[in-house]
């Protein structure tokens, strides 16, 4: 069997940006999780990237620590195919708006924001130059089919984003589409979620673990 640890990257400057850097607290958050794995002796044979800023800048974080460290770390792969759905995509394509402001703003954007994503699981849009589901699920499991084709016995981790984690969890369990939009929501920032597989299967080990964040203001969905 092998093991594949996919790890959200660091709170950045807004997740709807393509271009987005980590903030100050994302590399943070980065950084405990190199030293809560240097600490319990956690290492990769294989270590892989999207390739959006912020999931590529959270494994370079990491890579420094191990580095500075004496330990070794493998060279990143970069897959696009672990990138982050094209949520400002839909929500324009759909004619979402958002009027920030008031202290139920938070509530009222993850109404929205739910309500659009699930027309797009639904397939109730098709606007030119947006990834649209069925195209965001076929990259992802393509992804995680090329991972479970490889060697045998490898320690994978995988810098991605919330999307491709909560797919992989869908996918992992072969549950209902709308599983995704459940889980992908409640993905902290450098949370850890784990698998074990070989060739012919994907098994959900652990999710959202954030046992490296032991300060509480690190503790970051967004």
């Amino acid at each position: 069997m092998s093991t594949l640890t996919l790890v959200r990257h660091g709170q950045a400057e807004t997740f709807q940006q393509e271009g987005a850097v980590l903030t100050p607290a994302g590399e943070q958050q980065a950084a405990a999780l190199a030293r809560w794995w240097l600490a319990k002796g956690v290492r990769f044979d294989d270590v892989y990237t999207g390739a959006l800023v912020r999931q590529i800048q959270t494994e370079q974080v990491i890579a420094q620590c191990f580095r500075e460290a004496g330990q070794p770390w493998p060279d990143a792969t970069r897959d696009p195919a672990w990138n982050e759905y094209d949520a400002p995509g839909v929500m324009e394509a759909l004619g979402v708006k958002f009027e920030r402001g008031g202290p139920d703003e938070k509530r009222r954007f993850q109404a929205m924001f739910l309500g659009a994503m699930t027309r797009w699981i639904e397939g109730s849009i098709d606007a030119e130059g947006v990834e649209l589901w069925p195209a965001f699920r076929d990259r992802v499991s393509g992804a995680l089919g090329r991972l479970m084709a490889g060697p045998s016995r490898r320690r994978i981790a995988v810098f991605t984003s919330g999307g491709p984690i909560g797919f992989s969890v869908h996918f992992a369990m072969k549950a209902p589409a709308r599983t995704f939009l459940d889980v992908h929501w409640r993905v902290r920032n450098t949370s850890m979620t784990e698998f074990v597989f070989d060739r012919e299967r994907l098994t959900l080990d652990s999710f959202n673990c954030i046992h490296h964040l032991h300060d509480l203001g690190l503790h970051t969905y967004r």
